[in-house]
């Protein structure tokens, strides 16, 4: 496991690095996207300045909610401190956050929607290559798998010799896939469509990733991201049912950009 880099005496953190590079790369994507659309590309720079700010909020507003004994104890240290984000309130934080700021752009909300669908899924897959190489604790349950492996180094260490699901590289792997299927299906679904997708998708993997994870159960022996990824499912489902009562999911007048 790799915590940290010594850069001129330097200390950066692993997943801080992959966290700003999941931005960089949404950011890259976005630009290509605006562009085949006739927008202006540096609003997508805009956009994942407006997405990190409300990401990051929501993420630290929503780790509180979860622990508020942690905030009873230290006020300023639980709001300002770099752990405790959670991936679900900074998705909520940064979806309004972009919300507003497509309104004062006078952008079409459902076409930034579809625009963030294939960002989401491949920063998430950027971002759980730092999980895997700092060793933060996303890991799974024990496991004697030919792949499973020990993070005796990592920042949320396992005992020595014990051997875990490596669930960042399944994550990794598959929302790096999703990722891919989106951008190739970009402009040829109906509106909101991509983005649905996005969600049904992205639900479906964390729903299913938990069973192997270590988080504790919260209702009904699901845990809390389960919970959340059922909810987040069913309503990208919807939206799919909705948008292909009228011939389908694909365009009346198909928009083929350059792959």
């Amino acid at each position: 496991m790799l915590v940290q880099f010594n850069v001129l005496g330097v200390h950066l953190q692993t997943f801080g690095i992959f966290f700003a590079l999941n931005f960089i790369a949404w950011g890259l994507l976005a630009q290509r996207r605006f562009t085949e659309l006739g927008w202006k590309g540096e609003w997508a720079w805009e956009t994942v300045v407006v997405a990190l700010a409300g990401g990051l909020v929501g993420a630290r507003l929503y780790w509180l909610l979860a622990n508020p004994s942690a905030f009873n104890r230290d006020p300023l240290g639980s709001l300002f401190s770099g752990s405790g984000l959670t991936w679900f309130g900074g998705l909520f934080g940064g979806v309004l956050a972009v919300y507003i700021w497509t309104r004062w752009r006078k952008i079409p909300l459902v076409e930034m929607f579809d625009i963030a669908g294939p960002c989401l899924a491949l920063g998430y897959a950027i971002g759980r290559i730092g999980c895997q190489i700092s060793g933060d604790g996303d890991y799974g349950s024990e496991s004697s798998l030919p792949w499973a492996m020990g993070y005796p180094d990592g920042t949320v260490p396992t005992a020595d010799g014990v051997t875990v699901h490596p669930t960042p590289i399944y994550e990794t792997l598959v929302m790096g896939y999703v990722a891919l299927c989106l951008w190739r299906l970009r402009g040829k679904l109906k509106p909101g469509s991509l983005f649905a997708l996005w969600m049904v998708a992205s639900s479906v993997e964390r729903f299913l990733v938990e069973f192997l994870r270590r988080n504790d159960a919260a209702l009904i022996g699901f845990t809390q991201p389960q919970l959340w990824a059922l909810a987040i499912g069913l309503a990208g489902g919807t939206w799919l049912v909705v948008n292909s009562r009228d011939g389908g999911l694909r365009r009346a007048t198909e928009a083929s950009p350059k792959t």
